[in-house]
């Protein structure tokens, strides 16, 4: 039995969710049925299907859908049962050649599989309410200072169902956006169905395959065309805004004389049907005269300014209806017989974003959802300088900003109507379609499982656990008020935050090279779902999703040179030399997929697997072997430990043992090696044996600091556990030993070979010494541990951040001497410490 809670709100409306549940070793077998029991005992049909699993063939990981409602219970547990439980109903899918048809019992959805319209048509009660929808980009062409704008659709290569069930079918679109001489950027549109809801899930992912001196993205939408037959009066747009909708008609009943039928009117803007044969005869003869208004849009032009305009015929001018702070992302377009919502998750957050109808008058009406506005300055993906800059922290002499092979994902929400709806209902859609409604489990559950690395459950039981506790959350209270603060939001950033601070321009250092955005340097990634996991706050859950969806999209390579290694940290995402394993590793994604079993994360999991393949066509120690006889060189860590987690993913979930043997081939080796773990940072690697080859070269004894703190530490142990391999957990624990050793120490156990020179940033170490302190009971090296972490503290006035408001150009909050490097690495090793050698805490970390 496991129990599992709403993360936030209750949904608002019928939805279709779902969520991931892990199990215990030997728990669940894979064989073995699951159901929902609900607050009254009764036990409830779920779709399940197996996410990961364990060594011995027991599941790890399941994903769950099920269709709940407002009035849901609070929370429900998941059960094993005999029981043969059927749905009450079925989604059906017809499937031919040239279609598929979804029929979730409130629409039928009829599906192409070729050509430039996704979906042909959507009827609901055998009434047509949409006649087609496909995809648009238009490109921007600049020559002789003439910009000319290319229009492409999709164009369908590829449809396969991904996901079959009674509850939930999801439906995979693969293609390339085309017109009669080009075919590029490459988009994968998967369309969620579940049973008896109006509406519909999208995830669109869009690829960058251009010349970025060339090609600039001008608009990305996804259009919808429906015919609309109701006269002009009952034909409306609304658009969800800060705290209710805004709703107009294509023609107003207002006129300038005054209005006979006033509750004509008033229902007019309330969005309900005007029966014009009853209305007041001289109110609807004047109101014919008015002007109609065919093309209504809502930009989101940033994060904290939108407008709406609109404008009678496409050759006159927009007239502004109003502007505003932060829309809540939803258009409706519809009359008394047809409708259609568009909404876009993070609509303010993912700027610039809009939501435009044309033709609402017309025989056919267009509404069209901008993931990249039109309306605005084209994207343009080029880097920020002509010369590389080392000063700047950047990582080699050489320039490989490229965005080729990039992608971006986008959560959308399409609903359809066969009757108007009123506003209070859609304005409830809107903010069902914001929240993140999913079910989770309680943080004992996560804990007790031990299925996602080595941290422990918040304990404030006593004054010196406290003390640590309470960083731990202004830690990330910090970060998510700076977000807010810095406006870290936009299509291609939102989900980043900034790595260094300048106290001086009272800024962060968005225009210094490798100082700038942070790409997951030092695993803030694993901070943030570490410190969800523990605490359940849904808030911390938010900010990680939103890292997980543009670090493993933006700051990933899907294709092309680079394909399955990332873009380290710089002022463009993809610009800096550095392309890594280490950034687009399987560790900082898996948390997302396992929690919510989304099939968009599944695939980059499944498309790193032989991520390591990538170093032989660019190793990530170019020029520092230059007379080597290996041809491809790397670092046990953070390379080797990047391809270890994709490896380690890619045999839980799918039970092959390649993966699992090529993890142990490679720990074989370093077990053999003279030192173990502490024999040299570096060494040469095939790809295509897996094999690493030891390499004496002092030139490399200085990088041990860089092996641990990518994120190295939780991937090995977590390794080491679900192997069950004691001596490969005894080199964890004796590394993180080794490091706390005093020079003279590590110059006499190594025949004077390794100093203290060549391990910077103990505070890294600190988790493993804690596995180390823990494993062998050793409370001296656990205080050694926990003194590092508190001296890191002490320079800063005891706080992990100690922020200030100073005024500059503004009231700024700030902390001058912040990195985004030091505060994840300190509260990933302090989560660990707390976990392993909680008890070993010195007395006088008690207070601040």
């Amino acid at each position: 039995m496991t129990k599992v809670k709403w993360l936030d709100e209750l949904p608002r409306s019928k939805s279709g969710i779902t969520w991931g549940v892990p199990w215990k070793k030997g728990e669940l077998g894979k064989k073995e049925k699951l159901a929902l029991k609900n607050s009254k005992g009764e036990e409830c049909y779920v779709q399940s299907w197996p996410l990961a699993y364990w060594p011995d063939g027991s599941v790890k990981w399941t994903a769950q859908s099920a269709v709940f409602d407002s009035d849901s219970d609070r929370a429900y547990e998941i059960i094993k049962t005999d029981r043969k439980l059927k749905p009450g109903k079925a989604i059906e899918i017809y499937e031919s050649k040239e279609q598929i048809i979804i029929d979730n019992d409130v629409m039928k959805c009829y599906i192409n599989k070729t050509g430039q319209d996704i979906i042909e048509k959507v009827l609901m009660k055998n009434k047509v309410v949409n006649e087609g929808g496909k995809l648009v980009v238009i490109n921007e062409v600049r020559k002789d200072n003439i910009h000319q704008f290319e229009k492409y659709y999709s164009k369908i290569e590829n449809v396969s169902i991904e996901n079959k069930g009674p509850l939930r079918v999801v439906i995979k679109f693969e293609g390339v956006h085309s017109d009669e001489k080009r075919e590029w950027i490459p988009f994968i549109f998967r369309m969620n169905f579940s049973l008896g809801i109006e509406y519909f899930r999208v995830t669109h992912t869009f690829f960058f395959d251009g010349d970025p001196n060339k090609d600039f993205i001008k608009g990305i939408g996804i259009q919808f065309s429906l015919s609309l037959n109701e006269n002009d009066f009952n034909r409306h747009v609304r658009y969800a805004l800060e705290e209710g909708m805004y709703s107009e008609p294509a023609k107003l009943l207002l006129t300038r004389f005054c209005a006979v039928d006033n509750k004509a009117y008033e229902k007019q803007i309330n969005g309900e049907f005007v029966d014009i044969e009853k209305a007041d005869t001289r109110t609807i003869e004047l109101a014919e005269k008015n002007a109609i208004w065919n093309n209504f849009k809502l930009t989101q032009d940033s994060a904290n300014h939108y407008k709406i305009i609109k404008k009678s015929e496409e050759n006159l001018t927009y007239v502004d209806v109003l502007h505003g702070s932060r829309a809540n992302g939803l258009m409706y377009v519809g009359s008394e017989s047809a409708g259609i919502s568009l909404g876009l998750k993070n609509f303010w957050q993912r700027y610039p974003s809009s939501l435009e109808v044309k033709g609402l008058a017309k025989k056919k009406t267009t509404a069209i959802l901008w993931l990249w506005d039109p309306a605005v300055e084209a994207m343009d993906l080029r880097h920020y300088s002509n010369s590389p800059h080392m000063v700047a922290y950047e990582g080699f002499e050489e320039i490989r900003s490229t965005p080729l092979g990039i992608a971006n994902t986008s959560d959308v929400y399409i609903g359809f109507y066969n009757k108007m709806q009123n506003n209070e209902e859609i304005y409830e859609m809107s903010k069902e379609w914001q929240n993140n409604s999913l079910l989770v489990c309680d943080p004992e559950h996560y804990y007790k499982t031990k299925t996602t690395g080595k941290w422990g459950l918040p304990d404030k039981s006593d004054d010196k656990k406290k003390f640590f506790e309470d960083i731990l959350e202004e830690n990330f209270e910090f970060y998510r008020k700076e977000i807010e603060q810095r406006n870290w939001y936009g299509y291609w950033n939102y989900g980043d935050v900034m790595h260094t601070y300048d106290g001086v321009r009272h800024q962060w250092r968005y225009d210094l090279g490798g100082y700038a955005w942070q790409n997951t340097e030092l695993m803030p990634n694993i901070w943030l779902w570490y410190q969800f996991l523990r605490t359940g706050n849904a808030l911390v859950y938010k900010i990680a999703e939103a890292m997980t969806r543009h670090t493993s999209e933006v700051d990933a390579y899907h294709f092309g040179e680079y394909k399955g290694l990332g873009s380290r940290h710089n002022v463009v995402h993809w610009g800096c030399s550095c392309k890594e394993a280490r950034i687009s590793m399987a560790i900082l994604h898996k948390f997302y997929y396992y929690l919510t079993g989304d099939e968009r994360v599944g695939e980059i999991l499944t498309e790193i697997k032989d991520g390591d393949q990538a170093v032989e066509r660019l190793e990530p120690l170019r020029g520092f072997f230059p007379e080597s006889d290996i041809k491809t060189h790397i670092r046990t860590g953070p390379d080797w430990s990047a391809f270890c987690s994709d490896w380690e993913t890619e045999w839980e979930r799918t039970e092959n043992e390649e993966y699992k043997n090529k993890i142990i081939k490679g720990m074989d080796i370093i077990k053999s090696l003279p030192n173990k773990l502490l024999s040299t940072p570096a060494c040469g690697y095939d790809s295509k044996t897996s094999i690493l080859k030891h390499i004496e070269d002092e030139r490399m004894t200085g990088e041990f600091h860089m092996m641990i703190s990518f994120g190295a530490p939780q991937i090995w142990i977590e390794i080491g556990e679900l192997l069950e391999d004691e001596e490969w957990k005894d080199m964890i624990a004796d590394f993180g030993a080794f490091y706390m050793l005093s020079d003279e120490e590590k110059k006499k156990r190594t025949n004077g070979k390794l100093s203290n020179k060549c391990f910077s940033w103990p505070m890294f170490a600190t988790g493993m010494s804690a596995y180390c302190a823990k494993r062998n009971g050793d409370r001296k090296l656990g205080k050694k541990a926990w003194n590092l972490l508190f001296k890191e503290l002490n320079a800063k006035s005891k706080n992990m951040i100690t922020p200030s408001v100073i005024k500059s150009w503004r009231s700024i909050y700030e902390d001058p001497n912040v990195t985004t490097n030091c505060v994840s690495q300190w509260s990933i090793n302090t989560i660990m410490c707390l976990e392993l050698i909680g008890d070993m805490i010195p007395e006088e970390f008690t207070s601040k």
